[in-house]
């Protein structure tokens, strides 16, 4: 069967990573797969993607509403000829909608992977999912959540979590070298994965190491992600206090940054299944994760981590003290968060999910 994978980019994020790892375990596991990738920008931060010899093909718009788009997909689908198109993003699915229409290709609809709070026309997300979510004849979500947040149900509803592919975790750089490297000299290291962008709460994850501080001052914070290095992200943080924090920008191997830290937060607004999470688990490190969405699917409150009220610094400041000051609680959450991973969120479950999806498309069912 032929697929098309339709994204609007291969920048760093999480969609995008589980993108990548779908493709590369169905190249080495389904071969009766055949594949070809459609990116909408020319940034692609996961370059693995070149060895797999599968074709990316760039659409790449001269404007936001550059309606040729439409036009120039037509044409690409003729020439490769897919039996399914699987969209990744809203914007992607309102591209497709028209084209799988026409040719007779069908249409999975994979743009779920957030489960958000405001559910009108004012989000464009949700909006175009009502527009094309009747034209689509299957629509995954990466969380219960999620697909209940977009009221999908029926027979098209699947959901399907991202995969993490344990090995990632093997080979990875000597915690001395790195801290050397980032001149820590501090006993404890706390850490956040995420992008600097208004979905993510950098905002009181800085004010609740700053409450910290005040404590416990052996400590050093980093923040990972594309814009942490920016000059807002440093505004956050009180002068005096900026020699306790590491802003890294987006980095790669993050398997290996995240050894380094001893609890890792992810402090936000809005989840479906989050990558930086499931990174976390697999390197077996004590997780601090804002509730909401899909993230109580991942984070078992006081199992293998600890669920947090959004936006508030105090309580997430209280529990960054509750773990650093218990090792053995650390190992523990750690140790059961790694083998929820193993069990339920290894990445040739995610994989062979949509294998068999695929097969059930192609046999006319959820049509």
């Amino acid at each position: 069967m032929r697929v098309l994978h339709f994204i609007i980019s291969l920048r760093a994020g999480g969609k995008e990573r589980q993108a990548v790892e779908l493709m590369k375990g169905l190249t080495l596991h389904h071969n009766q797969v055949q594949m070809e990738v459609v990116v909408m920008e020319d940034e692609i931060h996961y370059t693995e993607i070149f060895d797999l010899g599968i074709p990316v093909r760039k659409l790449l718009r001269r404007s936001k509403k550059d309606v040729s788009v439409f036009g120039r997909f037509y044409k690409l689908c003729k020439s490769f000829r897919p039996d399914i198109i699987h969209c990744w993003d809203s914007m992607t699915a309102v591209y497709a909608v028209p084209v799988a229409r026409l040719l007779g290709i069908r249409l999975l609809n994979n743009m779920i992977q957030d489960a958000p709070a405001l559910r009108n026309y004012k989000n464009k997300d949700w909006l175009r999912g009502r527009f094309t979510f009747p034209f689509s004849q299957a629509i995954v979500g990466n969380s219960k959540a999620g697909l209940d947040a977009y009221g999908v149900k029926g027979k098209k509803r699947n959901c399907i979590y991202n995969g993490y592919a344990i090995e990632r975790t093997d080979g990875l750089p000597d915690v001395a070298g790195l801290k050397a490297q980032l001149k820590i000299r501090e006993e404890s290291v706390v850490g956040m994965v995420a992008s600097f962008s208004k979905y993510k709460d950098y905002k009181t994850y800085f004010r609740a190491a700053s409450l910290l501080l005040e404590k416990k001052k052996d400590v050093v914070f980093l923040a990972i992600g594309a814009g942490t290095d920016s000059a807002a992200a440093k505004a956050m943080i009180p002068p005096e206090l900026l020699s306790h924090f590491r802003l890294m920008g987006a980095l790669n191997g993050i398997e290996g940054w995240i050894r380094v830290m001893d609890v890792c937060v992810l402090s936000t607004f809005t989840e479906g299944i989050s990558n930086s999470i499931l990174e976390y688990m697999a390197m077996g490190k004590p997780v601090l994760a804002t509730d909401g969405g899909g993230t109580a699917e991942l984070v078992e409150d006081g199992v293998n981590g600890f669920l947090l009220r959004t936006s508030d610094a105090e309580q997430q400041a209280e529990k960054m003290a509750v773990l650093l000051t218990d090792p053995a609680l650390r190992q523990s959450m750690g140790d059961k968060g790694r083998q929820k991973v193993i069990d339920i969120f290894a990445n040739q479950a995610m994989v062979n999910a949509f294998a068999a999806l695929y097969v059930k498309l192609m046999a006319g069912k959820n049509l």
